[in-house]
């Protein structure tokens, strides 16, 4: 197996710190509204990479946290006159209802900030001993002076970001590049004492303390959304390796993001559309497809069209797994043969790839080609047991089949009767050749219109 580091800019060989096991992080929301699309980008992608890594037979110890202590969750609080406890607990509560619709499996941990706050304030003390940190006032912040492979993981360079825009400006800090690892109080925010006066943990050392409480000082994967790598995993990584004194995390990966117009889906740009309204819209069958149709690390552009594919997708493998048990049931034992692998290498083989879920689904579609154009019932029964088998870690949920996408194909045949009812040729032909591109055949006739894949 290949995984691309972003610490090196390169594919890697995977080797596990320990044979057979590998411990892996990923960044989770900071809960204080409903996920949206982009959120659940890293949460389906390392959540199925997860369960890969299971099917290649390791025992993953998985974990993603929730950040339930934050600026936006103190601001949407006194919006609503409750604690920001509230809020957090009330949005771990959302997240998990969309999580579980979407088919993701639950994390071996579900570490929270709040509960975190005693193992973090040891943690900054240990940085402060060892010179990583100072304090001023009652804030204390990390020296990145003192951490010369500072900017290695984001490949930046610390002099250019000096004079880079995005660095704040802040007259308590020694340098602009250092950052903060706990947060005087102020007015009306919760705070914890610790031996800086009252406050609470910056964002950073939040994931710091989680991880290496429950992971170690040292693990083998830590991922998320490349929006993350700057500032929050740099730092992540400089504070982690200063009060260790060495190598943190053996393989960083990131996602790509999702885009509407060509604009990252953001809840700060407004662009957002939730998974609740695309569960609604489009179901978790498609949601996955469109998920799993690009690679993991590429850009991914969000839109009404990529989704009508992404679904219209995942009903021609649907529609082959009813048709494969119609004719030949569920129950039959299958007798592993050379064609099942065969083509278990080469679901393997692009997997293995750094996880290439495109490539993985262009082999579920052969087979669902081949399924079409034979009858033999013992090869028909061997492929609807090869994507049963790799569903484990694809995770559709097969028991909907594909009532989703014949529901959409129903209204767009039934706009487009009314289109034609009126006399509006140009949009009747704009949806017969939009469901046309998506594989679908429409056949008119004086009863009027059927249709079929072709």
């Amino acid at each position: 197996m290949r995984l691309y580091n972003t610490l090196s800019g390169e594919k890697e060989e995977f080797v596990p710190i320990e044979a057979g096991k590998v411990k892996m992080y990923v960044c989770g929301p900071t809960v204080y509204n409903l996920i949206h699309v982009g959120n659940a980008r890293p949460a389906v992608i390392f959540d199925a990479f997860r369960r890969y890594l299971e099917y290649r037979g390791y025992a993953v110890i998985y974990v993603q946290n929730f950040t339930d202590i934050d600026d936006k969750i103190i601001k949407a609080a006194n919006i609503e006159g409750i604690e920001p406890k509230a809020i957090g607990n009330r949005y771990v509560s959302e997240y998990f209802k969309d999580a579980c619709s979407l088919g993701i499996q639950p994390a071996t941990y579900h570490p929270r900030t709040t509960d975190f706050v005693d193992e973090i304030k040891a943690l900054i003390s240990d940085l402060e001993k060892k010179g990583f940190a100072y304090a001023r006032g009652t804030d204390v912040y990390f020296d990145v002076s003192a951490f010369p492979s500072y900017g290695a993981l984001s490949h930046r360079n610390p002099a250019d970001m000096r004079s880079g825009s995005r660095v704040e400006i802040n007259e308590n800090k020694d340098d602009p590049l250092d950052f903060v690892l706990w947060k005087g109080a102020k007015p009306g925010e919760p705070k914890w004492m610790s031996p800086w006066g009252e406050g609470r943990p910056g964002w950073h050392i939040e994931c710091s303390s989680m991880s290496m409480t429950l992971l170690g000082n040292s693990f083998d994967i830590h991922a998320g959304g490349n929006d993350l790598i700057f500032p929050h995993h740099e730092d992540e990584r400089a504070q982690s390796e200063a009060v260790t004194g060495k190598k943190w995390v053996n393989y960083w990966m990131h996602n790509g993001m999702i885009s509407v117009m060509e604009e990252k889906m953001s809840k700060s740009v407004g662009n957002i559309f939730t998974v609740r309204e695309a569960l609604r819209i489009y179901g978790r069958n498609a949601i996955r497809m469109y998920l799993f149709s690009k690679h993991y690390r590429s850009p991914i552009e969000f839109s009404s069209e990529r989704m009508e594919e992404a679904r219209a997708s995942y009903s021609r493998i649907a529609r082959v797994i009813e048709e494969i048990e119609k004719k030949t049931g569920t129950d039959e034992k299958i007798v592993e043969d050379e064609f099942m692998r065969e083509q278990r290498s080469k679901m393997v083989e692009a997997l293995d790839d750094d996880f290439n879920t495109s490539q993985g689904l262009s082999i579920v579609f052969d087979l669902v080609k081949e399924a079409l154009s034979i009858t033999d019932a013992d090869r028909l029964r061997r492929i609807r047991a090869l994507i049963m088998e790799w569903n484990y870690f694809f995770g559709f949920d097969f028991s909907s089949k594909h009532k989703d996408a014949d529901d959409f194909i129903a209204l767009e045949v039934k706009l487009r009767d009314e289109a034609r009812a009126r006399k509006d040729y140009a949009q009747a032909d704009e949806i017969r050749d939009r469901l046309n591109e998506l594989g679908i055949e429409l056949m008119d006739s004086s009863e009027g219109t059927s249709w079929r894949w072709k």
